[in-house]
């Protein structure tokens, strides 16, 4: 796999100097750090700030996210590998002014000793902290603890921001984001492989005309391998399994994405939104709003992610509240 990058252990390095020169007036790094950058106007006097975090080689996660409305700082690890506790405690008290910091990131293994390790040396300093993990991958089986998280971040860190933009307390910002993240799940497909920057190996194999559903951020295994399917009958099927697993019912109000994981065409995207929508449509759920992009990718993976976002009154007030970012921007 052919990359346009300059020395292969330095690529994280290397875009976040392209990111810092690219967008001095919506960032900037704290304390000189690479990949710890906050957004202009952070932090804000008597508001909870708002810290996304992760691995890097997803991007526009996380970085993405940073701006009025979602993240207030983003902090970012290696490839793949979870940020350090001194970058993530460095992020949390530059952005702490007084009301605490939450955190937002995924469950992963890494992830969750580096940021319980942060949020101890942000409590020796004074920082108070409360921890939101994201588990919206349903094919990790059914204990939700235990489950992937993948593109919940976009609508974790969506609600978060805008709860925290309208003033409320560390506790209430938990919670309802906490219940944005529970209402949260999400179903991919894979159809070709990723490659790893450092070393241009590909992250696993799979035959020309083979799929994998429930194919993991990282290259993980999923659920299912078969032959690659017409788009309906592959929505159809996930759209299914996604039901399922809320369970959903009829009258139920939702937001849908349709994630590219780095290599997959708008029109693709597109022509598995419109046989999700139909799928829901036939279960009488109301899609209130559609997000079609790459919101979070796998290198140049092919293939997507499905996501459902169940809303209720109060979520669907802060899903629909300003925000402006790099990727994700509401007026």
């Amino acid at each position: 796999m052919k990359k346009l990058i300059n020395n292969p252990s330095e690529v994280v390095k290397d875009m976040f100097e392209g990111v810092a020169r690219c967008h001095q007036d919506r960032m900037s790094r704290v304390n000189g750090l690479t990949s710890v950058f906050i957004r202009q106007g952070a932090p804000v006097k008597g508001r909870v700030g708002i810290l996304l975090g992760g691995g890097s080689g997803h991007e526009p996660m996380f970085i993405g996210y940073l701006g009025p409305g979602l993240a207030d700082v983003v902090v970012q690890g290696g490839i793949f590998a979870s940020p350090t506790p001194d970058l993530i405690a460095a992020a949390a008290k530059a952005v702490d002014s007084g009301s605490g910091v939450l955190f937002i990131y995924g469950n992963y293994a890494g992830d969750i000793l580096n940021f319980d390790m942060a949020e101890e040396l942000c409590q020796d300093d004074g920082v108070t902290v409360k921890s939101v993990r994201t588990w919206d991958d349903i094919s990790t089986g059914q204990d939700r603890s235990r489950r992937r998280g993948v593109t919940a971040d976009v609508y974790t860190v969506k609600i978060a921001g805008a709860a925290a933009a309208q003033g409320l307390d560390l506790a209430a910002i938990e919670a309802v984001t906490r219940r944005a993240m529970e209402n949260c799940r999400t179903l991919g497909v894979c159809l070709t492989p990723a490659t790893i920057p450092e070393t241009g190996i590909a992250t696993f194999e799979l035959g020309p005309d083979e799929i994998e559903i429930g194919m993991g951020a990282h290259g993980e295994a999923g659920i299912k391998r078969g032959k690659l399917v017409p788009a309906t009958e592959l929505a159809d099927f996930m759209i299914e399994k996604l039901v399922e697993d809320f369970p959903l019912k009829s009258g139920d109000e939702v937001v849908f994405m349709a994630n590219g994981m780095g290599a997959t065409t708008w029109m693709e995207l597109y022509i598995m939104a419109a046989a999700s929508h139909k799928a829901l449509e036939k279960k009488g759920i109301k899609v209130v709003a559609s997000d079609i992009g790459e919101y979070m990718t796998t290198q140049e993976m092919g293939g997507c992610h499905l996501t459902i976002f169940k809303l209720d009154d109060e979520l669907k007030k802060y899903y629909a509240a300003p925000c402006d970012s790099l990727m994700y921007s509401r007026v």
